[in-house]
């Protein structure tokens, strides 16, 4: 018996061709200039040496840059360890149903249409000691502030300015996570008599695991990326309290135009970004996995 075959249509392929020619337009090619940029000595558009993993040596020995990303680390850690709860917290609260929900929807995600330099703005005018809001009332508690004489000072306002900014969408995310659980689950708790704890441990906080996921990996790739609202809030000040990677790598490319150590930084920045989403992903996935089976023991217990 002969079995017939049918030739395959590769035609296919044509539909998915805009979008192979855009990731190579806007990603591989520019990535491509960048590791070209960063093993060559770029003395005048004419003239190139190669130098190959040169500037890669220099910039790992940088202190400055060991500085920034203590800071970034720093900061990255303290926008998830503040955003993440509260975005839950805040998540919890909202009302589930009616106008209410829409409403408050529509407040909740304000803060995320605004640009991201406004933010800045916003935050500059609102802590200023003569005219703005936290300044005035801060100084008036006797606290001295001064986002642009005191380093601690300006830290934390930045960070402020982050979670005022960006809660909303770990917020959005979980409510997200919030309304897909099934009602047979709440009334499974109810007719048990479970605690409001005990249903945020065993059905909500399992059932969010995947947008907290999401929300986990966002905000620590987009925090640790920050740029426009420092700098336009302390310009990187004062002195070098706020100056995270991406203004460091700013610094090296645009204000001392040192294309070579800049492409080479920015491939380890790039490395340094992936190797840190890798294994926090990792990590929440063992953690989930833990729960899991720690949940499904007690379940046949």
């Amino acid at each position: 018996m002969s079995i017939s075959t049918k030739p395959v249509n590769q035609k296919a392929w044509f539909l998915i061709l805009p979008v192979i020619l855009c990731v190579a337009f806007s990603a591989i090619l520019p990535l491509m200039t960048v590791v070209n940029y960063s093993v060559q000595d770029i003395i005048s558009p004419e003239r190139r040496v190669f130098v190959g993993t040169e500037w890669f040596a220099a910039v790992m020995r940088d202190e400055e840059l060991h500085g920034a990303l203590l800071r970034q680390l720093t900061f990255s850690l303290a926008v998830l360890a503040v955003e993440i709860p509260l975005g839950i917290l805040l998540a919890l609260a909202m009302p589930a149903q009616g106008w209410k929900s829409s409403a408050v929807l529509v407040v909740v995600a304000l803060s995320l249409l605004i640009p991201w330099n406004v933010v800045g703005t916003i935050w500059q005018i609102y802590g200023r000691a003569d005219i703005g809001l936290l300044g005035a009332a801060l100084n008036r508690l006797g606290l001295d502030y001064s986002y642009t004489g005191n380093a601690t000072h300006a830290w934390f306002t930045v960070l402020a300015m982050d979670v005022w900014h960006w809660t909303p969408l770990v917020a959005l995310l979980c409510y997200a996570g919030l309304r897909s659980i099934p009602d047979a689950y709440y009334q499974a708790a109810r007719i048990d008599g479970a605690s409001k704890f005990a249903v945020f441990r065993y059905i909500q906080l399992p059932k969010m695991r995947g947008v907290l996921m999401i929300a986990v990996l966002l905000r620590f790739m987009d925090s640790f990326m920050i740029y426009t609202e420092p700098f336009v809030l302390t310009g990187g000040g004062p002195g070098n309290a706020t100056t995270f990677l991406s203004q460091y790598l700013t610094q090296k490319a645009v204000g001392q135009f040192d294309l070579g150590p800049a492409a080479a930084f920015s491939l380890i920045y790039f490395l340094i970004i992936l190797l840190l989403c890798f294994i926090l992903y990792n990590w929440m996935q063992r953690v989930g996995t833990a729960d899991k089976a720690g949940t499904e023991g007690a379940g046949h217990a």
